[in-house]
Formats: structure tokens, C-alpha cells, sequence
């Protein structure tokens, strides 16, 4: 189907539709007030299999379920009329700023203002909430003075502290945790912008006024509220007092003080710093458990958590508007495998540890299975002394005062660990998932942690299964150190940004995984014994508007080396995707260690025949639209 231009459409007009890996559809518009319209219709009145719909600047990334459910979607949003959408009325929410950012001076030279310009051009107008995105509480502001439009940094800070109010292209921001990020820093606020006690985490929401106002300094607390009930309904109140409260009108909201929770990040398309230590709801300690008695049920203590172990399940989705990733194991096909080789549902929780050393003791016996990373494990009896190895992908008693002990993987990264009944602690958002860019969900689990075992049902314990991690050489495998991890994957949605010979570049190099690596996602190298190998080369320039992006994307930043998101990636990015790695394959990579060659693969989206490269390359039309 011909679409028309974005310059030529009329309102309410889809003016390109582009497949984002298999089973995401990426819906170009030609404003804001489209995108907010068709956002409102998808979630007003879901497609058959759609999972989510994220809007962003001037897109609608539509996820389905299966790649049937996103094929049949294709010519049913081509027809969608979209036109009477009716959106909300506005609050205005009112954000108080320290304007002394380390970049203010910088935005002040590039947009040829004074630095007191800037500040008067921030706070001159109020700014409309677009769109959520990157992660929780995170909303692009749009509609402020354009003189303020500033690129992006060149080269992306590891960490912005919280409360940083930002510039990138024509948007402004408040970073609502320390996070890695991009943008230009002009001033800070104590306004909380994600707190879970809240009805509405979010302080802002897409359709919002805001409105900046400078002040010199933040006053200290000096009363704090009886409750989070009475913080809520409270008021106006000053940046000392906590929650947002509604004014006297009714039609502004004034934040206060942070709470402590810190949410999501930027997610610049540098995504990787070593954030994974942040935990949502606290995990249960020695002191919050009482020792189980008879009848109780068994519950897991660990007594060393290894480098990092979280509790996963098959993770969130459906939340991409609040800036919440589906997050969920980092390979479900291992977690699934646990979990079927112990008799539970497929969404149990489970734990993932990484890179081995876990050692756990069970209170009462307990009916386990061990899948993923190929890592050698020993049960040890209550006087300390081996009793006999954990068998890998079978189910095996460790019985009351056994402790298990993993070693270190010999294959792969993430081991999973799954207990019959699974583990009963307080789902987040509908899941036990720990999502590390927001830290959202059940904290990293700690020395002293006790994981209480839910009742099993009715499913059977299972027998003995294959390991998930194939034999290395077969698209979909995973590497042995030699032969590298074959991925396969699908052009776009951002094949126009790049010439036919990035194409061939990105199939034809082998990449090499850094340790810059962890749940949002995989840094790729140049192999420095390829001579011939280059970094990514973009065909045209300037800056993508933010869009939503799914697990899987090859992100590419102006450095040209790739980043692929994994499972904790932010829900937007601003940078190209080149191309997908398909579902199928996102427990490989979710596999691959740092230093590991890694090969790419394009597929046929339907049937995932391998592309010959001139196929491949005929996907690439050269950088034009």
C-alpha cells in the first residue's frame, strides 16, 4: 500500500508502516496530535494478539504476540480510523529548578543565549508531556521556545544523577533515577517523578502541562506527612513535602521531595552501565521471616548470591507507556525448562544467577531443576561435605539443611534455578520479574535472603530433558569460544539510516561482546585481529526522533559499534536500529559471554530461510526514505 509523506499527510493519516523484527509493527505519523490519537484508539480498542502500544515523537510501536497476530495487524491499522479519538483535559504539573546544570553554559553557546536566556526560555512556556519512555517516570516534554533545540551529547555520561532536568533536540526531560544518559544538563529538581505508592506512579503523564519555575535552593524538610494517603490529597505544597499534590483548582500538580526509590534511566543507546545492583520491593531478610514450623512451607536461604541472582519470571508486559520494560529472564526458554522439570507453570518464578558461585541452603526439602549455562553443581550435606553433583536439566531433591553450590558455567552466562511450587514472593506490576533499569520488582538477592516456596500444584514433576544450549555451528547457536554464536535477524525498522555496505558489514564481520554487558544489553566490539573490520556507517545525518524499540534491536550509536537490547532494554531509544535478532534467538544472545565472537544472519521474517547477501543487501535502499 502507498502511504503518503508525512509533509503531505493529512490529520489523522499513517504515513509508513515498517516491521520492527517479526512481531512488531512501527507506525510513522505526521504529528504529535496523530500519534496521541492513534495511541488512544490501540489502547481504547486493542488489535487481535497486540501485546502493547507505545507512542513516541512521531511513531506507534504496535508489539503482537506471534508474527501472525503482526501480520494480520499490518492491513488492519492501514484502515484504522483514528480520527475521533478524544484524549483527556490536561493537569498542569509544576516542576521547581535549580537551574545550575554542568551543561548550561554549553546550551547557552550553542544556541547563542546568555545562560539567563536559557533559564528564561525554559520557564517562558509551558511544555506538553508527549510521551513516556526509556524508563519509569521518564516523559519527553515537547511545544517549549525552539531556540532551545541542542543535539545530544556526543558522548553519553555513564551517570546522571536524579532530578536532572535535560535538553535533547526539541525536548525537555527530568531524569527520574541516576541512570547513563545523553541529553544536555540545565538545572536539577527534588520532584519525586516515579514513586509505586502513587495511584499514578508517574508524575507526569503523556498529555500533561508542565511548567519549570527557577528557584535558587531546595528547602530542607521540615514536617513530613502521617501517611502516603494524607501526602496525596495534601494539597498545594512546597518542594519539603512529599508526593504531587492537586491545587486548590484542581488543574495543577506540584511536586516535593524524592522519595527514595530511584526509577528507570535515559537509556541513551549507551544503556550498559553496571546498574544491576538496584532492587524495587526489598527481598526477605533473617528478621522479616520467621523460622518455619511443621506444616509450613519449605523456603530457600542463600547464603552466597554470586556475582549477581535475581528472581525472574516471564516478565510484565504491557506497561512500555509507563516507561516499564516487559523485563522477565534473560533466556525464558531455560527458565520455562526449569520450570517444567519441576512440575510448576511456566510463569513461576525462578532464580537467574550469573556466572555461577550461587550457594543456597533449603529449610524443609525442596524438588529443583537446574537449566541454561552448562555449570557444574554439587549438593553439600548439613556437615559441609559433598554429597553428590546436581544433575543439569533434571529434577533433584535437596532435601532440609542441603545447600547447593554452582560452580562457574563452562557454557553460557546465566544459570536458572527453579523450585517446586516456585517462589512466593510479591509480584510488581503483575510480576516477580526484577527489571535492573528501573529497579522494579524483588531486590538482588543477598547472603541472608530467604525465598519462601509457594504450595506445588497439580502439575507432575518432569523426567530428565536436553539441554537448552545447542551445539555450536547452527544458525540460533550459541558460540564455543572458537566458533562463534550465530544470531539471525531481520532488517530495520531503520534500514533507510544506512548504506547497502553497513548491510554487508554488520553479516559479514565478526563481532566481538564486551564486558559492558549485562540485562539491557550487549555491547559488540570490532574484532581486533579482522583488519578489514569497520564500525557501522550511517547514510545520512542528523538525529532520530525517539521511537519505541523491542528486545532484540540492534541499536546503532554514532560510534557505528552495535548495541543489542536484551530483556531490562529501555522501552525508547534515539539512535537507529539497523536490524532485529529474532525472538527465537534473543536466549542466545542472552547466553553470550564477554569476549565471545558473535556472527549475524538475515532471515526471511515468515520463514527464516537464511538471505543470500545480495537479498540481504537489497534490504538497504541506500539512506533514503
Amino acid at each position: 500500500m502507498s502511504l503518503p509523506h508525512a509533509a503531505d499527510a493529512p490529520a489523522g493519516t499513517i504515513t509508513g508502516i515498517r516491521p520492527a523484527g517479526t512481531r512488531a509493527l512501527l507506525v510513522e505519523l505526521g504529528s504529535l496530535a496523530d500519534v496521541v490519537a492513534l495511541h488512544t484508539q490501540l489502547k481504547a480498542n486493542p488489535l487481535r494478539g497486540q501485546v502493547d502500544a507505545l507512542a513516541a515523537a512521531t511513531t506507534v510501536l504496535v508489539r503482537f504476540a506471534s508474527r501472525r497476530d503482526a501480520v494480520a495487524g499490518l492491513p488492519l491499522l492501514q484502515a484504522l480510523d483514528f480520527t475521533h479519538a478524544d484524549a483527556d483535559e490536561p493537569r498542569t504539573v509544576i516542576i521547581e529548578t535549580v537551574y545550575d546544570g554542568v551543561d548550561l553554559a554549553e546550551v547557552a553557546r550553542l544556541t547563542g543565549l546568555s545562560e539567563e536566556a536559557v533559564v528564561n526560555a525554559h520557564t517562558g512556556t509551558a511544555w506538553t508531556a508527549g510521551f513516556g519512555g526509556f524508563a519509569p517516570g521518564f516523559t519527553y516534554l515537547t511545544g517549549g521556545d525552539p531556540a532551545l533545540n541542542v543535539p545530544r551529547r556526543s558522548s553519553p555520561r555513564t551517570a546522571v544523577p536524579p532530578g536532572a532536568v535535560a535538553l535533547a533536540g526539541d525536548y525537555s526531560a527530568v531524569y527520574p533515577r541516576e541512570s547513563p544518559g545523553g541529553w544536555q544538563l540545565i538545572g536539577r529538581t527534588a520532584a519525586s517523578m516515579w514513586d509505586l505508592s502513587r495511584p499514578n506512579p508517574a508524575l507526569i503523564s503523556p498529555g500533561d502541562l508542565v511548567q519549570f519555575t527557577p528557584i535558587r535552593e531546595f528547602l530542607p524538610t521540615t514536617s513530613s506527612p502521617s501517611s502516603p494517603a494524607e501526602s496525596r490529597d495534601a494539597g498545594v505544597s512546597s518542594p519539603a513535602k512529599t508526593g504531587p499534590r492537586a491545587s486548590s483548582s484542581g488543574d495543577s500538580v506540584s511536586p516535593a521531595s524524592p522519595s527514595e526509590e530511584r526509577g528507570g534511566s535515559e537509556g541513551s543507546g549507551f544503556p550498559l552501565r553496571a546498574c544491576e545492583e538496584e532492587g524495587g520491593a526489598a527481598a526477605l531478610r533473617d528478621d522479616e521471616m520467621p523460622a518455619p514450623t511443621q506444616g509450613d512451607h519449605c523456603h530457600l536461604e542463600i547464603t552466597n548470591p554470586g556475582l549477581q541472582s535475581l528472581i525472574q519470571d516471564l516478565g510484565r508486559p504491557g506497561y512500555a507507556d509507563l516507561g516499564v520494560s516487559a523485563a522477565g529472564a534473560a533466556d525464558p526458554r531455560a527458565a520455562r525448562q526449569a520450570n517444567r522439570l519441576v512440575g510448576n507453570p511456566a510463569d513461576a518464578a525462578v532464580v537467574e544467577n550469573l556466572l555461577g558461585s550461587l550457594e543456597l541452603t533449603a529449610h524443609g526439602d525442596a524438588v529443583l531443576a537446574l537449566t541454561g549455562a552448562d555449570v557444574p553443581a554439587d549438593v553439600i550435606d548439613p556437615a559441609g561435605v559433598r554429597s553428590r553433583p546436581a544433575p543439569h536439566a533434571a529434577p533433584f531433591a535437596l532435601l532440609d539443611g542441603e545447600t547447593l553450590r554452582l560452580g562457574v558455567p563452562v557454557r553460557g552466562v546465566r544459570a536458572y534455578l527453579a523450585v517446586r511450587g516456585g517462589l512466593d514472593v510479591d509480584p510488581v506490576l503483575g510480576s516477580r520479574s526484577t527489571d535492573s533499569m528501573s529497579g522494579i520488582g524483588p531486590a538482588p538477592l543477598a547472603a541472608g535472603t530467604r525465598l519462601p516456596v509457594a504450595a506445588a500444584g497439580s502439575l507432575h514433576v518432569g523426567d530428565p530433558e536436553s539441554p537448552v544450549l545447542a551445539a555450536a555451528g547452527a544458525p540460533g547457536s550459541l558460540g564455543n569460544g572458537i566458533e562463534p554464536a550465530l544470531l539471525r535477524i531481520t532488517a530495520g525498522p531503520r534500514q533507510d539510516w544506512f548504506s547497502n555496505g553497513a548491510a554487508a558489514a554488520l553479516a559479514a564481520q565478526t563481532w566481538l561482546t564486551t564486558s559492558e554487558s549485562n540485562r539491557i544489553g550487549v555491547r559488540l566490539a570490532l574484532d581486533p585481529q579482522d583488519t578489514a573490520a569497520s564500525p557501522l556507517t550511517r547514510a545520512r545525518g542528523g538525529e532520530l526522533p525517539s521511537e519505541g524499540v523491542v528486545a532484540g534491536s540492534l541499536q546503532v550509536p554514532p560510534s557505528g559499534l552495535p548495541v543489542l537490547f536484551l530483556a531490562d532494554h529501555p522501552v525508547t531509544g534515539g539512535y537507529p536500529v539497523i536490524a532485529v535478532v529474532i525472538p527465537e534467538d534473543l536466549p542466545v544472545a542472552a547466553q553470550l559471554p564477554p569476549g565471545d565472537p558473535v556472527r549475524f544472519i538475515f532471515v526471511d521474517p515468515d520463514t527464516l530461510a537464511p538471505l543470500t547477501a545480495e537479498q540481504a543487501v537489497g534490504l538497504f535502499p541506500e539512506g533514503t526514505a
